[in-house]
């Protein structure tokens, strides 16, 4: 997919991949697709894009400064991320070329487990985040979808900015992928998801297995 680079600043030694991976996960986890209660379906816009990545960033934050045990934290993010993101989009594109191979049941039984995988993944580093702030700073039309830009300020690191792609095209206003300096997050999932189907001789049922029990 083609995307616009973030602005670059004050990049390099006070973050380094590992940081922007964790980064990238908690934003994952802010969003993955159930129906919205508080909104019909309309035609999507610039302000209902840049709600979806308020509400659910909201919720993200009101999980982190919970204090619960990492096990209730890691089921809520999962919860979040099933309701403003684009589970399925981001499930098929990590999965690749074998997602159109895939049986019906087999892709159901992934995409659930690809769900809970990346919120105990993506769970483990939450408290890294404990007291950053992020700040939605624009919406905008980009092709087919909308670009909503915001602006992450993290403890003791320089600013980030941080792009958010929002579609309505499963029905429903979804985040469907983020960039954070130059890091893809369908890019990013589909080299992991990728490396361990091939571990398995692309067989999506033990994919399946592997998934229900990493992150």
């Amino acid at each position: 997919m083609q995307t616009t680079t973030p602005t670059r600043t004050r990049r390099s030694s006070i973050l380094t991949r590992t940081d922007r991976r964790g980064f990238l996960g908690l934003l994952a986890c802010a969003g993955m697709a159930v129906i919205l209660p508080w909104r019909p379906a309309h035609a999507l816009d610039a302000g209902g894009a840049r709600l979806l990545i308020d509400r659910s960033l909201e919720e993200v934050y009101q999980v982190i400064n919970s204090g619960q045990p990492p096990a209730q934290m890691y089921q809520q993010f999962e919860a979040i991320f099933a309701r403003y993101a684009d589970v399925d989009v981001i499930a098929r594109s990590a999965l690749g070329p074998a997602a159109r191979q895939a049986g019906s049941e087999d892709f159901v039984a992934y995409r659930q487990a690809f769900q809970g995988y990346i919120g105990r993944k993506y769970g483990k580093r939450f408290r890294e985040f404990i007291g950053s702030r992020i700040e939605v700073t624009d919406a905008r039309p980009l092709k087919s979808f909308f670009a909503v830009t915001s602006v992450a300020y993290l403890n003791g690191r320089a600013p980030m900015e941080v792009e958010w792609h929002v579609s309505n095209r499963s029905g429903q206003d979804r985040y469907f992928n983020i960039i954070i300096e130059g890091v893809n997050m369908l890019a990013s999932e589909r080299a992991e998801i990728g490396a361990m189907l091939a571990r398995r001789q692309g067989n999506v049922g033990a994919l399946t297995a592997d998934l229900q029990q990493a992150g």
